[in-house]
């Protein structure tokens, strides 16, 4: 039996089984099954971050409980693969660190009392769901005092033996706090966006720098304190070969394989690299990196966040990243914020959410990326395989094996017409289906 959940504009997740058409073909132009199948998933989830905690305290328990089940229940959007920042990220309600003690390099003053107000909190809500959920947690800035200039936000790491052991150690203590809490950090990715110097917290590193300070520092610290959590080369942002400045009228060059290349075919940094993130700018290099390096695992670490206007054509964009990612050898997608209100943000971009609790009345909404989501997220289990496809629909769907042996083919019709598509699986002809899309609408089909 074949399940057909179609959304559109105006009608969301609806159960459209009595449309399909049985085929039996072995053969179809639109998508059909090649008999490849490729890397098995991870799974979905999303960003644990302050200002998605804070505005689920304005509405009822009910309302709060419901969210929460909605984001992590395996009977629902089944979010089981989540990322949480390293002190203040972008979105957290103000900017902090761990130990802003100047020169505390035994990190003697380190506490994350500050994430047991909110980020912790808001974890345990979802290992009620997710009780062996698996997370990743990246920094966006070191602590000021080891940076130049002295601020979360623009600048570097300071790159003195000292400071780069004291920041492992912070690492090192930051993973054995959390579990202290009872939550596991299974990857620490060494920082948010290394190409990415803003006015939110952040830090810029080149190749060279973290290369020294994965192979000398982070790694041989977290053998030292006997750690489980896995390092990773992430959240890469780039590198862009070449990118417009000045208005587009100059260019600035940053090649792919001297800053990853760099780091990989260096034994000593490699040996503690168990995969790569990216996110942004980095959908460009993926395709490059699993070409060249396929016995590295990677994933997308962060979907792009949008203007805060929730809109229709932006859902449109995350499906094409989602199947951008997962046909070049992501393992996992990891949305941004879940949950957010609809006023300003702490620094004036405001970004799209799965959710927004407005501030008024703190109705809840569930904006159109809810819906890309829950597509995949809630029938493409944890362990699924991707499977290789042709056919003309090829830059519009994708297909999974589920570990139950189901397949789940999640098809978008991105034209403002209704379009008809056919399916196949060569090896079982049963399978075959046709059904009509509905112009701009996203499909999920689930075959026993």
């Amino acid at each position: 039996m074949t399940t057909w959940i179609a959304t559109t504009q105006d009608d969301k997740l609806a159960d459209r089984t009595s449309d399909i058409e049985s085929t039996n073909a072995t053969t179809a132009a639109d998508l059909q099954l090649d008999g490849n199948e490729y890397q098995a998933l991870r799974g979905f989830g999303g960003c644990f971050n302050e200002l998605g905690w804070l505005p689920l305290q304005n509405v009822s328990e009910a309302e709060r409980d419901q969210i929460i089940k909605e984001l992590f229940s395996p009977d629902e959007m089944n979010f089981t693969f989540n990322r949480a920042p390293v002190g203040a990220n972008d979105f957290a309600d103000h900017w902090y660190s761990y130990d802003e003690v100047d020169g505390d390099y035994g990190m003697e003053h380190f506490s994350v009392e500050h994430d047991e107000q909110t980020l912790i909190p808001y974890i345990h809500r979802a290992q009620e769901w997710q009780p062996n959920m698996q997370l990743f947690s990246s920094p966006w800035s070191p602590p000021t005092w080891m940076k130049r200039p002295k601020a979360y936000n623009y600048g570097r790491l300071v790159q003195t033996p000292e400071n780069l052991k004291a920041y492992a150690k912070y690492f090192v203590k930051y993973i054995q706090a959390y579990a202290e809490h009872g939550i596991t950090v299974n990857q620490l990715h060494v920082q948010n966006e290394v190409f990415a110097d803003q006015k939110f917290p952040s830090a810029l590193w080149d190749s060279e720098a973290l290369k020294v300070f994965i192979r000398d520092y982070l790694g041989p610290a977290f053998d030292e304190a006997g750690l489980d959590t896995d390092i990773w080369l992430g959240t890469l942002n780039g590198p862009e070969d070449m990118a417009w400045t000045g208005g587009g009228y100059g260019m600035t060059l940053n090649n792919y394989n001297r800053f990853v290349d760099n780091i990989l075919f260096d034994d000593g940094a490699r040996k503690y690299l168990k995969g790569i993130a990216y996110q942004w700018a980095g959908q460009n290099c993926i395709a490059r990196t699993h070409e060249s390096w396929p016995e590295i695992e990677l994933i997308q670490s962060e979907s792009e966040c949008g203007t805060g206007d929730n809109s229709w054509e932006y859902a449109e964009y995350i499906f094409h990243l989602i199947n951008h990612y997962f046909r070049n050898g992501a393992t996992a997608y990891t949305y941004w914020n879940m949950i957010l209100d609809d006023q300003d943000s702490t620094w004036g971009w405001w970004q799209n959410s799965l959710f927004t609790i407005t501030a008024d009345k703190h109705e809840v909404r569930r904006n159109p990326e809810y819906y890309v989501m829950r597509h995949f997220s809630h029938y493409v289990r944890p362990g699924a395989k991707v499977l290789g496809t042709t056919g003309h629909f090829n830059s519009m769907a994708i297909a999974f094996r589920n570990p139950d042996g189901t397949v789940v083919v999640v098809a978008q019709n991105a034209l403002d017409e209704e379009r008809p598509f056919e399916f196949a699986d060569p090896d079982a002809a049963e399978r075959g289906f046709k059904v009509t899309l509905a112009p701009r609408s996203f499909n999920t089909f689930v075959l026993d």
